[in-house]
C-alpha cells in the first residue's frame, strides 16, 4: 500500500505555497554547502601559505624569500610582501607628492593595512550568505508548517472527522517543513562559526607577517632605482 506519510506525500499533497517553500529551502541548503566547502578549502590553502611564510625570514635576500612564498597569486602573504616592496620603492624613488609629508613608516603601514583590508574582504565574502540562511531558514520552514497546518485543519473540519488518526497525519506532515528549515539552518550556522574561526587564525598570521614586513622595510629595506632588487634580509 502506498505510504500516506513522508516527504514524497508532502510534496504530492502540498499546494503551490508548500512546494515553493520546499524549493527555497533546498536552494538555500545547496548554496550554503557550496559556500562552506569552497571557503573551507580556501582556509586550508591559506593555512598552508601561513606555514610557508615562516620560511620567508630564513632567506638570504628578499628575492629568495619570494621564491619560498611561491608564485600563487592567491597567496595573501606574497601579496603583502609585494605590496610592502612597492610602497617602499614608490615612497623613496619618486618625485615629490603629497605622501612625502608622511614618513616611510606611516606610508608602508598604510599600504600594508589597505592590502590586509582587501584580503579580509575577500576572505569574508560568502559568510553573509551563511548568516542569512542560518537566521531565516527556520522561519521559512515555520511558515510552511503554519500554512500546511492551516489547510490540514480546514480539510479536517470540512470532513467533519477530528479523530486522532485524521489529525496526526496532516499535522505531522506540516511539521516536516519546520524540520527541513532546521536541517538547512543548523549546518549554515555551524559552518559560519567554523569559517569565522578559521579566518581569524589566518588574519592573525597575516597581521603578524605584516608587522615583520613593516619593520624590515622601514629599518633594513633599500630598493634600488630602476629595479626591484632589495638588499639582503640579514644585514652584515
Amino acid at each position: 500500500m502506498e505510504t500516506q506519510f513522508g516527504l514524497a506525500h508532502v510534496w504530492q499533497q502540498g499546494d503551490f505555497v508548500i512546494k515553493v517553500v520546499a524549493v527555497i529551502l533546498l536552494a538555500m541548503s545547496l548554496v550554503s554547502w557550496m559556500v562552506i566547502i569552497i571557503k573551507a578549502l580556501d582556509i586550508v590553502k591559506y593555512k598552508k601559505f601561513a606555514r610557508d611564510a615562516g620560511d620567508f625570514w630564513h632567506s638570504e635576500d628578499f628575492a629568495a624569500g619570494l621564491e619560498k612564498l611561491g608564485n600563487d597569486s592567491a597567496n595573501p602573504f606574497r601579496a603583502l610582501a609585494l605590496e610592502g616592496r612597492e610602497a617602499t620603492a614608490h615612497h623613496r624613488n619618486t618625485k615629490a607628492h603629497l605622501h612625502d609629508s608622511l614618513d616611510v613608516s606611516d606610508w608602508v603601514t598604510r599600504s600594508l593595512r589597505n592590502a590586509i583590508d582587501e584580503i579580509t574582504s575577500r576572505m569574508q565574502s560568502g559568510l553573509a550568505i551563511l548568516a542569512s540562511v542560518g537566521s531565516t531558514a527556520p522561519f521559512i520552514g515555520l511558515f510552511g508548517t503554519v500554512w500546511g497546518i492551516y489547510h490540514a485543519l480546514i480539510s479536517i473540519g470540512a470532513s467533519g472527522q477530528a479523530t486522532i488518526d485524521r489529525v496526526a497525519g496532516p499535522v505531522g506532515e506540516a511539521l516536516i517543513m519546520t524540520a527541513l528549515g532546521l536541517a538547512v539552518a543548523i549546518p549554515a550556522v555551524l559552518g559560519y562559526n567554523a569559517l569565522v574561526r578559521g579566518n581569524k587564525f589566518v588574519l592573525g598570521k597575516l597581521n603578524s607577517f605584516a608587522h615583520d614586513l613593516h619593520a624590515y622595510f622601514v629599518t633594513g629595506a633599500r630598493v634600488s632605482s630602476g629595479s626591484a632588487t632589495v638588499l639582503p634580509i640579514k644585514k652584515g
